[in-house]
């Protein structure tokens, strides 16, 4: 999954045809502030022309959930569990990654009925972390973003993390090249 923070329009647009060239089946554009709008909005807009999905990300307010739903986001994404969302992203149709980083959100987010869960931030949670929650969480599946270099890619999905977010990777041809390779080998 490619997370594209904090670009212009037009660069999270050459992103995001980067990341589905090179295999990633998502692309995430966090809208944590209005400006990112216009970058989902574009993003958007090159997915529907390649018959990609985009989601919004860094949902954190009903305002967001309205404007990604406006926008045509396909999913929403969260860096936390806000059961006073929950109805507002239940009305709106779409999917929903809420972000979990204890063991408690993980037990508030069964009980609420998700199994996807963002793992938040990963990069500070680490390998073993996602690692020890399976132990009591085996049912969980861990999206795991947040600092994620090639290294930290690698570590997660030896401990079975089943998608992980990159971002700032997009930016350097040798860690995109690295990324394709990795994307290869754990298909």
């Amino acid at each position: 999954m490619a997370v594209l923070r904090g670009y212009s329009p037009p660069e999270t647009a050459r992103l995001a045809h980067l990341a589905w060239d090179i295999g990633c089946a998502h692309v995430e554009v966090p809208i944590e502030v209005p400006e990112a709008t216009r970058s989902l909005e574009a993003a958007i807009s090159e997915g529907t022309s390649r018959g990609k999905v985009v989601g919004a990300g860094t949902i954190i307010t009903s305002s967001q959930v309205d404007t990604a739903v406006r926008l045509g986001a396909a999913y929403l994404v969260s860096p936390g569990l806000d059961p006073s969302l929950i109805s507002a992203i239940s009305s709106s149709g779409l999917p929903f990654l809420p972000g979990v980083a204890t063991p408690s959100e993980i037990l508030d987010a069964l009980a609420l009925g998700f199994t996807w869960l963002k793992g938040f931030p990963a990069s500070v949670l680490t390998a073993k972390w996602f690692a020890a929650m399976k132990g009591p969480f085996p049912r969980v599946r861990f999206v795991a973003t947040g600092g994620v270099t090639i290294g930290i890619a690698v570590d997660l999905l030896d401990v079975g993390v089943r998608v992980v977010g990159v971002s700032s990777i997009l930016n350097n041809p040798d860690d995109t090249e690295s990324l394709k390779t990795l994307m290869d080998s754990h298909v």
